[in-house]
């Protein structure tokens, strides 16, 4: 016997003792939901499962940070704004009223950035994503917020805070 036939034998005989394989249910690690069904994604949200409306980019100056310099001479924020949303009565529709605004929430967002300063990116974010919360048809919010020139002293291209909050 060749020592090829003889590990694959010996292969054949430690499946043999192992019996036949279990069947396991990994979970997808962000839904909970196990592997199983269609192999799309979203199965176990069928029928809730939201759009996304993207908002990218929303520039204004804000007086946010933790050193009192920022607070006093203030910067340049960016942020990005995607909503989970269902657009399908919008679709049908085609009327502004049964989607989201996001000619409104534009000018929302950027009032935030450019309003109360606070100490926190991550405060700042919040603050947008309970302003995007306070539509009923937004079940989900990601904002980003870019702070491009943050003090920081080594050379960099942007500090970023994503939050994803969803509807309770």
């Amino acid at each position: 016997m060749s020592a090829w036939a003889g590990l694959v034998e010996g292969c054949l005989s430690s499946l043999a003792q192992a019996g036949p394989p279990r069947q396991t249910r990994d979970r997808w690690p962000d839904t909970g939901r196990t592997r199983f069904g269609t192999g799309h994604r979203d199965d176990a949200r069928v029928g809730k499962v939201p759009d996304r409306l993207a908002l990218l980019g929303l520039t204004a100056s804000g007086y946010h940070g933790w050193f009192a310099e920022e607070r006093a001479e203030g910067q340049r924020f960016r942020v990005d704004v995607v909503l989970g949303v269902d657009t399908r009565p919008a679709a049908s529709s085609d009327d502004l009223a049964d989607t989201v605004d996001y000619g409104t929430l534009a000018d929302d967002v950027v009032a935030i950035v450019s309003g109360e300063p606070v100490r926190l990116i991550e405060t700042l974010a919040q603050r947008i994503a309970d302003r995007c919360l306070d539509d009923p048809r937004v079940e989900e919010v990601d904002v980003t917020v870019h702070k491009p020139e943050a003090p920081v002293p080594v050379p960099f291209d942007d500090v970023t805070l994503t939050i994803r909050r969803t509807r309770p």
